[in-house]
């Protein structure tokens, strides 16, 4: 992987943070990620959604088709992460 300095890195953060509204998301995402991408992420958001109302793993697994593995590595961000799959969880929640 080439280099990445982290005032890049930051100009990226600003770049979505700048973004104003789901509709200019969408067309940032569509055009920097694949759709496989798109879909891979927002998977991991209702595993996270599931797993903060505390369904158990046997249902993620029916409902997403998703390994226990990939369950239990959304679990383990959530719980020793840096917040951010609750920060988003609670403000989707709210509108």
């Amino acid at each position: 992987m080439k280099r990445v300095q982290e005032k890049d890195i930051e100009q990226f953060y600003k770049a979505i943070v700048r973004l104003r509204n789901s509709r200019e998301v969408r067309l940032f995402l569509r055009d920097l990620l694949t759709e496989n991408e798109i879909k891979e992420f927002a998977i991991r958001l209702n595993v996270a959604r599931m797993i903060a109302r505390r369904v158990p793993y046997t249902q993620i697994i029916k409902t997403t088709g998703l390994s226990s593995r990939t369950i239990a590595r959304v679990a383990r961000w959530m719980k020793k992460g840096t917040g951010g799959f609750k920060m988003a969880i609670d403000r989707t929640r709210r509108g």
